[in-house]
């Protein structure tokens, strides 16, 4: 899965991707888990999580009733990449916890560990374009692909994002099947 990762990226033709995914690659990513204990709480569960949202975007966008107009470099860029703040975001820490025969064991389990506290959809934003340049598009699907998760004291900006920017909407909702319905 992460050679299609890759290729994909590499299939965007984008000025800098070669070192976007040199990042990646030296980085969690690819063994990261999507979080730490909800949705992909395993080993390679924010890449599984990250290639199932660009799955169901990219039929979303084909299949939507009102036509997305959309590159499919984009559709990649945003759903392979919308949730990079998670790189270098989880650590693997120690708790005890009885096993199976009732005997107390140090088990593993994920942690957070925030060393650039930005945010969520704006630190993904952020850390791409150090890399790449973004679309508006992308920046806002990106940025707002938690929806209303946000603090409700900004719905309505989410909610203007997504009329100006439908895609972003799409993204919100492809995220949350990925989470709720394949739980990755």
């Amino acid at each position: 899965m992460e050679e299609e990762f890759i290729n994909l990226l590499r299939s965007t033709n984008r000025e800098g991707i070669e070192n976007l995914i040199d990042f990646l690659k030296k980085s969690d990513f690819f063994k990261a888990p999507a979080s730490t204990r909800f949705h992909g709480c395993y080993e390679k569960g924010l890449m599984e999580h990250s290639m199932k949202v660009y799955e169901i975007l990219e039929h979303k966008v084909r299949t939507s009733i009102k036509p997305i107009e959309i590159s499919k470099e984009s559709i990649i860029i945003i759903g392979l990449l919308h949730d990079i703040c998670k790189t270098n975001f989880y650590k693997v820490d120690y708790r005890n916890a009885k096993n199976a025969l009732g005997v107390w064991e140090k088990v593993p389990y994920y942690t957070i560990d925030d060393t650039i506290p930005y945010g969520h959809g704006e630190k993904s934003v952020m850390m791409i374009t150090e890399y790449i340049k973004l679309t508006p598009e992308e920046k806002y699907s990106i940025r707002w692909h938690m929806g209303y998760t946000e603090p409700k004291e900004i719905y309505s900006t989410i909610g203007e994002a997504y009329k100006k920017y439908p895609i972003a909407l799409l993204t919100h909702e492809a995220d949350l099947e990925a989470t709720y319905f394949y739980n990755i």
